[in-house]
């Protein structure tokens, strides 16, 4: 379906909600297509392929509010469907606070070229997809004697959706993805680590191909040996790719329907301290090809940058209408877009270097955040330091705390930022964490 049928047939059925019975409707009209290979032993061992489309529309029917979704977009069918959900929606509890934005919010049809869909997706050979994921493969494979499983996956996808409200808002999107993916276990004594590794893209020609089956491997081998450390109080260097453990207890904090229904930590923090100076976030929506970025949002509220933490201080909560109503807030928007953090001027290493006792984290087994509380406990691996060295590969290890008094005791922020996420977060050195292990 073209994105002119997607505007036609969401317009239509806009327009037969709104002359059956509701006051207000949105509709969204998306179709996606993915497609993934994975190998295994030198053979194919799953080939997927999928190709959808969906309609979704909230409706307003007097003062009551219902959402509904369908991939059956035949109009008879769907003249059907919207009166049947109409009519449904009449009998439940009004709510005064569902409305759609004030249109004074909505993005207007103005920016730039954000460069989110690769449109060349559709040319790629599937016999190309296949080769990249045996590439990956045979990296690993037969690299090492005490390698047990070797696993490489290629996969892609795209989505298009346009967007139509009764009180103005007209808008697309467009997104494609690419990534490859390696997992590797292997044998030594009783243990069996495993590791993974990956790299993504949004566009193909981007996409990182080499050295993730070696990567993958190489991450496996230096967890042999793993075991428990004595517990207490220590540093906690938390690798890159790691850190959206820790953060998205920070970012559901932040949201709307946490705040209102008294189930944040964060609640009445605004222009207030929440974490160390060291930290600074962003939410930049417009990163030319960034995974997150957006001229607007799923309500269609024009995007705009803005700091959520300016040097520890809180400056902004993620509040969709229905929320902002109910507190009494200005809408920001729902959701994040990138979250980008500005980085240190030490790499990794030098990190590594600054510990004189401490854990570096490179993963999470396990664990939760209480939401209204902050604390937490996590079980971790990664590696013990030793005067700026790694002594030994360590898992089994928790670690408890609270998460205001984490955030409070970060004292180092890498450069190395991560970029294949619309969390662009580098390696982070956290103050005197409980471990507990032996």
């Amino acid at each position: 379906m073209t994105k002119q049928e997607k505007y036609k047939l969401a317009k239509w059925a806009m327009e037969y909600a709104l002359n059956n019975g509701a006051q207000e409707a949105s509709v969204s009209i998306s179709n996606s297509w993915s497609s993934s290979i994975e190998v295994r032993e030198e053979k194919i061992d799953k080939l997927e392929q999928a190709n959808q489309s969906n309609l979704s529309i909230r409706l307003f029917v007097d003062k009551k509010y219902s959402s509904h979704s369908t991939n059956r977009l035949n109009q008879k069918e769907l003249e059907r469907f919207i009166s049947e959900a109409i009519e449904g929606t009449k009998f439940l509890s009004e709510d005064e606070f569902r409305t759609l934005p004030d249109p004074s919010l909505y993005f207007k049809g103005k920016g730039d070229d954000l460069k989110t869909m690769d449109d060349s997706i559709e040319n790629i050979e599937p016999q190309k997809k296949i080769d990249l994921a045996f590439a990956v493969e045979k990296e690993a494979l037969g690299k090492d004697e005490r390698i047990i499983s070797v696993s490489a996956s290629y996969y892609d996808g795209m989505d298009g959706t346009v967007m139509v409200t009764s009180n103005g808002f007209e808008g697309d999107t467009a997104n494609s993805y690419f990534g490859i993916y390696a997992s590797v276990s292997v044998k030594g004594g009783d243990a069996r680590p495993s590791a993974g590794w990956s790299e993504s893209a949004l566009f193909f020609d981007k996409l990182k191909t080499k050295e993730i089956g070696t990567t993958a491997l190489k991450r496996a081998i230096k967890k042999l040996g793993q075991e428990k450390v004595e517990s207490g109080n220590m540093p906690m260097l938390l690798e890159n790719r790691s850190v959206g453990r820790l953060l998205g207890p920070i970012i559901t904090a932040l949201n709307g329907s946490a705040i209102q229904q008294k189930n944040s930590f964060l609640i009445d923090k605004l222009d207030e301290k929440i974490a160390s100076d060291k930290l600074t976030i962003t939410d930049d929506p417009f990163i030319i090809s960034g995974y997150g970025s957006r001229l607007f949002d799923e309500e269609g509220i024009a995007s705009k940058k803005r700091p959520v933490v300016e040097n520890g201080v809180l400056k902004t909560y993620f509040i969709d209408t229905y929320y902002g109503k109910k507190l009494e807030m200005e809408p920001t928007s729902g959701s994040t877009s990138n979250l980008v953090f500005k980085p240190g001027s030490k790499d990794l290493k030098e990190l590594i270097k600054s510990i004189d006792k401490g854990i570096f984290v490179t993963g999470f087994n396990g664990g939760n955040c209480n939401g209204s509380t902050g604390d937490f406990s996590f079980g971790v691996e990664g590696f013990l330091i030793e005067k700026g060295e790694f002594v030994k590969p360590v898992s089994e290890m928790n670690i408890t705390g609270n998460m205001k008094e984490l955030w409070m005791n970060l004292s180092g922020v890498g450069s190395d930022v991560h970029k294949n996420s619309s969390w662009l977060t580098p390696s982070l050195l956290f103050n005197n964490v409980s471990f507990s292990g032996v």
